[in-house]
C-alpha cells in the first residue's frame, strides 16, 4: 500500500490542531488539576501529557536515523509548558521531516530500537500514521481525566477539524 504524501500533511495538520486544543484545554485548568493524581492507565494528565509529548519526539527522532532510548519524564518537564515546548518542537521535526516521506519510502520497512532496545521493523507508511493514531489514543484518556476533574475538554475529533477548515473555506493541509 502506498500513500500520497499530501495525506500525510493532512493528517498531520489535524494532528497539531488537535494537540493545540489539548493544550488550550490543558492551559484553562489549574496546576494543582494538571498534577493530580488520579489513578486509572496514566496517575496524572501531567503524567499522560509528558508520554504524549516525549514520544511524538522519539518518534521524529528514529524518522531522523537517530536512536531514542528514552523518553522524557515528568521530572525532566515539571510544568505544563515544559512538555509543551517538547511537543511543539516534536511536531515541527516531523513537519520538516514529512516531505522526504515518498511512496517509496512509505512502501519500504522502517527499523527502529523500542524503549527496551530491541529491534522491531514494520512498514514504514504504518508507523508514520502510528505517531498520529498513538496521540489520539492519548489525547482521548486526557479528555477523560479533564472530565473527571469536573471540566470540559475541547473536542479534537477530525471531523471538527474537518468542519472548521470547510468553514473557513480552507482546503486541507497538503504538501
Amino acid at each position: 500500500m502506498t500513500s500520497l504524501p499530501d495525506d500525510l500533511v493532512s493528517l498531520y495538520g489535524y494532528n497539531s490542531w488537535a494537540n493545540a486544543r489539548v493544550l488550550e484545554t490543558l492551559r484553562a485548568l489549574s496546576e494543582a488539576d494538571y498534577v493530580k493524581e488520579q489513578g486509572g492507565g496514566w496517575p496524572s494528565l501531567r503524567a499522560a501529557f509528558v508520554h504524549l509529548a516525549g514520544a511524538t519526539d522519539a518518534w521524529a527522532e528514529r524518522f531522523s536515523g537517530r536512536e531514542a532510548p528514552r523518553l522524557a519524564t515528568i521530572e525532566e518537564l515539571p510544568g505544563l509548558e515544559d512538555a509543551a515546548r517538547l511537543l511543539l518542537a516534536a511536531e515541527e521535526k516531523h513537519g520538516r521531516l514529512l516531505p522526504a516521506f515518498t511512496p517509496a519510502r512509505l512502501a519500504g520497512p522502517f527499523t527502529w530500537k523500542n524503549l527496551k532496545g530491541e529491534a522491531r521493523t514494520a512498514p514504514f507508511w504504518v508507523v508514520v500514521r502510528h505517531v498520529v493514531n498513538h496521540q489520539t489514543y492519548h489525547r482521548g484518556q486526557i479528555s477523560a481525566m479533564v472530565r473527571r476533574l469536573g471540566h470540559a475538554p475541547k473536542p479534537t475529533d477530525m471531523v471538527v477539524w474537518g468542519i472548521e477548515i470547510s468553514a473557513r473555506g480552507e482546503p486541507a493541509p497538503s504538501s
